[in-house]
Formats: structure tokens, sequence, C-alpha cells
């Protein structure tokens, strides 16, 4: 799907500012973080949206913008951590 969007130069230039990116690209990366961040969207999702060449640059382009997983469960970090410690246990 194609999206047109109207926005003045002034304020289309401050969203440029600082990157490289194309406005067009820079928006694209905001609007996939903010869907990611309210549910909207997954990890594969915002993967095969911003065309990334592997997970590792998914990864680290969500931490570069500061984005954590909120969807864990506190069973899930339970069971994350009793896999930890297994792991640890057999160094």
């Amino acid at each position: 799907m194609e999206v047109t969007l109207t926005i003045p130069d002034d304020v289309a230039a401050e969203i440029q500012s600082g990157g490289g990116a194309s406005v067009a690209r820079r928006l694209l990366e905001l609007a996939a973080i903010k869907a990611y961040e309210v549910g909207l969207l997954t990890t594969r999702q915002i993967h095969e949206m911003l065309a990334f060449e592997g997970r590792e640059e998914l990864f680290a382009f969500l931490k570069a913008h500061d984005v954590r997983d909120r969807h864990f469960t506190t069973d899930e970090l339970a069971k994350g951590r009793t896999t930890l410690d297994s792991l640890l246990e057999k160094q």
C-alpha cells in the first residue's frame, strides 16, 4: 500500500535533520516503532516493512531507537530465567 502525506517543508526538514535517511524512510521507521510499541506490529512485520537484510539489522535498529519488548509476560520471564540458570550451570 502506498500512502501520501502532505507536510510543510520546515517540518520535513526537521524530520530529516541529523540523519541520512529520506523523510519518507524516517516517517516509515517512526510509524513502525510506534506501531510496535502499542502492539499493532510484530518484529517480523517490522522486519518485512522496513526490508531489513537479517534479524541482526532489525534488532540493531530497535536497540538504536531504544525500543524494548513490552510484550513479555511474567511467566515468559520466569521461563527465560530458568533456562539461563540451566545454561550457566552447565559451564
